[in-house]
C-alpha cells in the first residue's frame, strides 16, 4: 500500500484559504455550543435554580435541541464549505496548479454541479450508504471472529472505523464528480463508486490507518481528561463546567477546523492518484452491486440520465487485482 501523506499534506497547505474558512466555521460552531450550553446552565442553575432529575432532563432536552440545530447548519453550511474545498483539492491533484482565486473557483464548481445544498446532501448520503455496505462486505472480520473469539472486540473497533472511513471516502467520490463535469450527476457518482471498487484496498487502508490512529490518540486524550477531572473536583461545579466547555471548544475547533480537512485531503489524493488510468467497467459494477443493495439505486438513477453503462473490460485476467476481481 503506497501512502500519499506527503503529497496530500502539500496540497492541504496549498488550499489553506479553504482550510481557514473551514476553521472559521469550526470556531463558529464551537462558540455557538459554548454560548448555548453556557446560557442553559446559567438559566437552570443560576437563575431558576433547578437541580436533580429535573435539571438533568432539561439539560438533555437542550442537548437534543442543539443537536438538531447543528445538524441543520451542518447540512446547509458545512456541506457547501466542504464541497468547495473538495473541488479545489481535485483540481490541484489533477492539474498540479492552484486556481488563482480558489475560494471563488470552489464556490463556482459547487454551484455548477449542485443547484442547491439539498441536492448535494442527497447525493452524498446515498454514496455514503453504498460505501458503508461495500466496505463492511469486503473488509469484514466476522468469519475470523467465529474461530478466534479474541478478535470479536477487535472486529467491533475495525467495524466502527470502517463506518467512519466512509464519511471521508464519500468525499473522494465527490472529487471525481467535480473532475468529470461532462457527466450527469448520478452517472458521475456511479462511475466514481466503480473506480473506488477497483482501488478500495489502498484507499480504505490509508483511511483506516488514519482513523485507527486518531481513535488511539483520542483514548489517550480521554485518559488525560480523567486525570484533569479529578484535579478539578475541588474547585466547584461552575469552575469545572467552564473548564470542560473551553476544552470541548478547543477539541471541536482542532478536529473540525484542521484535522478533518487534512484527513479529507489525504483520502481524496490517495483515491485520485490510485484511480488515475483506471476506467469504470461492468464487472466491477456487478462486484459492487453484489455487496451493496443501495448501489442499485445509484445505477438506476444513472440510467435515467440516459448515459451508457460501463463496458466490460477486455481480456479479463482471473484474480488479477483491479481486473475481473476488483481490489
Amino acid at each position: 500500500m503506497v501512502l500519499h501523506f506527503g503529497k496530500a499534506t502539500s496540497i492541504f497547505l496549498k488550499t489553506m484559504p479553504w482550510v481557514a474558512v473551514r476553521f472559521a466555521v469550526g470556531v463558529g460552531f464551537a462558540l455557538l455550543a459554548v454560548l448555548w450550553f453556557g446560557l442553559v446552565l446559567w438559566i437552570l442553575f443560576g437563575s431558576i435554580g433547578v437541580s436533580g432529575v429535573i435539571g438533568l432532563v432539561l439539560i438533555l432536552l437542550a442537548t437534543v435541541v442543539f443537536g438538531g440545530l447543528v445538524k441543520l447548519l451542518h447540512r446547509y453550511v458545512l456541506y457547501l464549505v466542504t464541497a468547495g474545498h473538495i473541488a479545489v483539492i481535485a483540481h490541484v491533484v489533477e492539474t498540479g496548479e492552484v486556481p488563482d482565486n480558489q475560494l471563488q473557483f470552489g464556490k463556482q464548481q459547487v454551484s455548477d454541479r449542485f443547484v442547491e445544498a439539498s441536492a448535494l446532501f442527497a447525493v452524498d448520503q446515498v454514496i455514503k450508504t453504498v460505501l458503508k455496505q461495500f466496505n463492511k462486505a469486503v473488509a469484514s472480520l466476522g468469519q475470523l471472529a467465529d474461530f478466534v473469539p479474541a478478535l470479536r472486540q477487535l472486529m467491533g473497533i475495525v467495524t466502527q472505523a470502517i463506518g467512519l472511513a466512509a464519511s471521508y471516502i464519500d468525499q473522494a467520490i465527490l472529487a471525481h464528480m467535480f473532475l468529470h463535469d461532462e457527466k450527469e450527476t448520478w452517472t458521475a457518482a456511479r462511475d466514481g463508486i466503480v473506480l473506488y471498487g477497483k482501488t478500495w484496498k489502498p484507499v480504505l487502508g490509508s483511511t483506516l490507518l488514519i482513523v485507527l490512529g486518531m481513535q488511539g490518540t483520542m483514548l489517550a486524550f480521554v485518559g488525560g481528561l480523567a486525570v484533569l477531572s479529578g484535579a478539578l473536583g475541588g474547585f466547584g461545579t461552575i469552575v469545572e463546567t467552564v473548564v470542560w466547555l473551553v476544552i470541548g471548544g478547543f477539541v471541536a475547533v482542532g478536529y473540525f477546523g484542521l484535522l478533518s480537512p487534512w484527513i479529507k485531503t489525504v483520502v481524496i489524493t490517495t483515491y485520485l492518484v490510485e484511480a488515475d488510468g483506471e476506467s469504470p467497467d461492468s464487472e466491477t459494477m456487478d462486484y459492487i452491486a453484489d455487496r451493496s443493495s443501495t448501489f442499485a439505486d445509484v445505477v438506476s438513477r444513472a440510467e435515467k440520465e440516459g448515459e451508457p453503462a460501463p463496458e466490460p473490460v477486455d481480456d479479463v485476467v482471473e484474480d488479477e487485482p483491479g481486473v475481473g476481481t476488483p481490489g
